[in-house]
């Protein structure tokens, strides 16, 4: 096995925040790509294929291209290939994750479906909530993208993933598997992706809940990011520690 430095880099808190660019975000992937490092950029958003994320990301300046973005939802999908090649599900969610579930070799049915995928969506609807809580209670495996309970938006929080999860737990009787961060699954599945390996890899990220402990699991080496969510002060309230700390990436030399 080489050297060879692999990043795997959170998005949210990261490299954005909110529909701006976080100041050195930009510099910090042309530091990536001049070294010739690999990396993905990943996220727990399932909404978005990395070509969407991609052309969003341009637009504020990031110039980073679908093979170098990993979601939440492309995770799901290999998770599905590797329990069950060419198997069937109810899906809730957009694009994002219809997309990667159909690439995975999967067919999207409301009829007696191995598993019921929930994601996020613009718009959940009840009726197709009771559907996924009939067709889980009646054995079909509960999958879910993410655990995030909400998530923001431009007029405040939104339900995401997890409230939804809980919901259909709740009528169903039946916990769902959570995908992505911070299942260390998340970072192993994006590892595969890029043909890499733990020993040389670090996860960067702004949450130590999922980010970091995600990163410490999988055995990477750990780096938090105050730019997001977190300050200095919350860290030692963890019983686990990022490798190091630093103001963003703007301070990361890769």
């Amino acid at each position: 096995m080489n050297g060879e430095k692999i990043y795997l880099i959170d998005m949210d808190g990261v490299l954005v925040s909110g529909n701006r660019q976080i100041p050195g975000a930009a510099e910090f992937i042309a530091r990536l790509r001049a070294r010739n490092r690999k990396f993905l950029v990943l996220t727990n958003n399932p909404i978005y294929t990395p070509g969407d994320l991609a052309h969003r990301l341009g637009t504020i300046g990031l110039d980073i291209s679908p093979d170098h973005i990993f979601t939440s939802a492309m995770a799901t999908a290999h998770f599905l290939h590797s329990q069950k090649p060419s198997g069937t599900a109810f899906v809730i969610g957009e694009s994002g994750l219809t997309e990667a579930i159909h690439e995975a070799g999967y067919v999207i049915t409301d009829r007696n479906p191995d598993y019921v995928v929930l994601g996020e969506t613009h718009t959940y609807n009840i009726d197709l909530l009771t559907k996924a809580i009939r067709f889980v209670s009646a054995g079909a495996h509960f999958i879910a993208t993410n655990p995030d309970p909400s998530g923001p938006s431009e007029n405040g929080i939104v339900p995401a993933c997890g409230a939804m999860a809980a919901l259909i737990e709740a009528a169903s009787g039946m916990h769902p598997f959570f995908v992505g961060k911070p299942n260390p699954l998340m970072m192993r599945t994006a590892l595969s992706h890029i043909g890499a390996h733990s020993e040389t890899a670090t996860m960067i990220g702004d949450r130590m809940d999922t980010d970091i402990i995600a990163g410490v699991e999988s055995g990477l080496e750990t780096i938090l990011v105050l730019s997001g969510v977190t300050l200095r002060e919350d860290v030692r309230r963890f019983p686990y520690q990022p490798t190091r700390i630093a103001e963003s990436v703007a301070e990361i030399e890769p």
